[in-house]
């Protein structure tokens, strides 16, 4: 499964919030990278 695109297509969907996109870096399940890229912002821990 690709967290990921998952995620991406969830946020970009509106169906899930930055804060939720953020617990899925602090589950593991995508970088903070990706988070950036998710979201357009830094990851702040």
């Amino acid at each position: 499964m690709n967290w990921f695109n998952i995620i991406k297509w969830f946020y970009e969907g509106k169906l899930w919030t930055k804060e939720q996109v953020a617990d899925a870096v602090r589950c593991g399940k995508i970088s903070n990278k990706e988070y950036k890229e998710v979201t357009g912002e830094e990851y702040i821990e």
